[in-house]
């Protein structure tokens, strides 16, 4: 479904990508972890249109992205949770699921996609009309899952979202991913937190200093103490 192809970013004289190569199959969740540096928000935003790379390609079933703007690429079914969630902190719970479900033909698919976010997390449901700058940490980066699922993407970009949580909000982020994975939902997992990936992935790209330092299946990983002590 995506192959990033030689991709390089530089931002001035600094190199934050160097010829990374990588792909995700239709209906697997791919792990990208590595430290802060390693340069994994820059692949992110390469993906999602917002960084234009010096060199390589980006392809979406097939298609090549080029200068395909951000806004295109979510018609085309890109959908990324960027760091920071980025959500609207003014407005309340439903109006960001709303918004994130702008691009969708109906009033009644967004509804329909708005209660299945609340299925997935309730405490969201019991947060409804509540402003989404005044929910706690762990329930902003639920909320962010949930806007971005609500575009019915074909592939879910999320970057960093166990990021300063507590970990029985992190074991609930995981169980939402394991749902996902089970409804056969494609995502690239963008993440500091090794254990995490590897509970939730099917296969695991480690980058580090702006390059892919190893590859292999989540399990096989597990099953490795070097690689192992280098993550975790």
């Amino acid at each position: 479904m995506l192959e990033l192809s030689d991709i390089t970013v530089r931002y001035g004289p600094f190199l934050a990508v160097d010829n990374v190569s990588l792909r995700v199959d239709a209906g697997e969740i791919v792990g990208l972890v590595g430290p802060n540096g390693a340069g994994k928000s820059s692949l992110v935003k390469t993906v999602g249109g917002v960084v234009r790379p010096i060199s390589g390609r980006v392809l979406f079933e097939g298609k090549d992205l080029g200068s395909i703007p951000t806004h295109v690429r979510i018609h085309l079914g890109i959908s990324v949770v960027p760091e920071g969630r980025g959500l609207f902190a003014n407005m309340s719970v439903e109006e960001n699921l709303q918004m994130g479900g702008y691009s969708l033909a109906s009033k009644s698919q967004t509804a329909a996609n708005i209660e299945r976010s609340f299925l997935m997390f309730p405490i969201l449901a019991e947060r409804r009309w509540q402003a989404a700058g005044t929910l706690s940490g762990g329930q902003q980066q639920m909320l962010a899952v949930s806007v971005g699922l609500m575009s019915d993407p074909k592939l879910l970009v999320l970057d960093e979202p166990s990021l300063g949580l507590a970990p029985i909000v992190i074991g609930e982020i995981g169980r939402a991913l394991r749902r996902l994975r089970d409804e056969k939902l494609t995502v690239l997992l963008v993440e500091q937190n090794a254990k995490l990936t590897c509970s939730v992935a099917d296969r695991i790209y480690i980058l580090g200093a702006g390059s892919v330092q190893h590859h292999d299946s989540a399990d096989r990983i597990l099953a490795n103490p070097d690689v192992l002590d280098h993550l975790i």
